[in-house]
């Protein structure tokens, strides 16, 4: 590789979460190892939840598996903005993902509790 990859836009990262075949994931493990691109995964994203947000079928079984894929996926340093994504809307579209990011577990292991 020559190391000029281009920076995927929102509608492309948009058009994998919502695919999420087996060669989507792999594009999107990729994307999530650069912290380079941490701005373009999670504006497409949001993207996303805005298109399902938006679409008179709400697929929430699709978008909790999302979550949970991306939580058990998303490396440490993307945790916290994935939680503060699923959290910035109370549409059932984003309450979907959450369900799937709470229970990928992600954030706990980024940030195991404090035992006092």
């Amino acid at each position: 590789m020559n190391g000029n990859v281009p920076f995927p836009d929102r509608d492309t990262v948009a058009e994998k979460l919502a695919a999420l075949s087996e060669t989507d994931k792999s594009y999107l493990t990729l994307l999530m190892e650069n912290v380079a691109q941490d701005d373009n995964l999670l504006d497409g994203l949001r993207r996303h939840l805005d298109l399902a947000a938006g679409s008179r079928f709400l697929n929430s079984l699709k978008l909790e598996n999302l979550g949970l894929w991306l939580g058990a996926q998303a490396p440490d340093r993307l945790q916290i903005r994935l939680m503060e994504t699923a959290r910035s809307s109370q549409h059932p579209a984003y309450q979907a993902f959450r369900t799937g990011l709470d229970r990928s577990g992600g954030l706990e292991k980024a940030y195991p509790p404090v035992n006092s």
